[in-house]
């Protein structure tokens, strides 16, 4: 195993540093033009992608070219489909409610507010989740079994993510759904395959870190990707009020597992 260049990847945190900035300072800019702050849903992915992408182009002539491509690759695949699929959805629509009733409390200035805990905290999570990519780009081993294996399981959760995505946009399309629950398809298993495919995808491109044992120190990154969508600010505050506009969601969460698929209870 070849000596890995720390000294160089402390120089290039700086710039994804940086990256996060230009990302999500562009986004406040077009925020307050529109007059919605839910446009920071759409730099989520582009925020991943950009973090990618600079360590690609600044870890150049440092580790092994194919895993900085494969790595940097798979990663701004999976957030540019994920921003182009939120734009796509918030299209022609007002504030996103979660950031209606989070502003509603703030104490003073609305925008400070919005960029104390909006995009500062956005901001933080982006890139200490992204660290598997920082560090991968820097692995000077060849790719092995572990690498390959890390790009399968990254397939199986953009296979997931994407397809129920999909489902969803199709049922929510359809005017026979309104009131209704998804529950074919995906759906089927899991109340939300796209936050699970969404965690598998990070646990994907944390097996490619870890193919090198600098690399398996960025656990983290995946376990609180993981509970943010399970436990923080996905599941939690999607089906916060969910069944007060489909009726039929408590006995879809009866039978239905709450995050890992599973087969339906009876």
């Amino acid at each position: 195993m070849a000596d890995f260049p720390w000294g160089d990847l402390l120089r290039v945190l700086p710039f994804t540093l940086g990256a996060v900035v230009v990302v999500l300072g562009g986004t406040l800019l077009v925020a307050l033009r529109v007059g919605r702050h839910s446009v920071v849903d759409v730099a989520w992915g582009l925020g991943f992608a950009t973090i990618a992408l600079t360590s690609y182009v600044v870890s150049a002539g440092e580790g092994d070219a194919g895993r900085r491509l494969l790595i940097a690759g798979l990663t701004v695949a999976w957030g540019v489909r994920l921003a182009l699929h939120i734009g796509v959805r918030l299209r022609d629509k007002g504030e996103d409610p979660r950031y209606a009733e989070l502003l509603d409390k703030a104490p003073g200035n609305r925008t400070r507010y919005a960029v104390r805990r909006v995009y500062l905290t956005q901001g933080l999570v982006m890139w200490f989740v992204s660290l598997p990519v920082q560090v991968a780009v820097f692995v000077p081993d060849s790719l092995g079994l572990v690498d390959w294996l890390g790009a399968a399981v990254w397939l199986v959760g953009f296979g997931f993510e994407a397809l129920g995505d999909r489902q969803l946009a199709r049922f929510r399309n359809d005017p026979d759904s309104r009131g209704l629950v998804l529950d074919t398809g995906l759906w089927r298993y899991t109340r939300h395959p796209n936050y699970f495919g969404d965690a598998t995808v990070w646990w994907g491109l944390w097996l490619i870190a870890a193919s090198s044992w600098p690399g398996v120190l960025t656990v983290l990154s995946p376990v609180a990707m993981t509970w943010l969508l399970a436990k923080g600010t996905g599941k939690p505050l999607l089906e916060k009020d969910i069944s007060q506009r489909r009726p039929g969601y408590p006995e879809y969460v009866r039978r239905t597992s709450g995050f890992v698929p599973l087969p339906p209870k009876s």
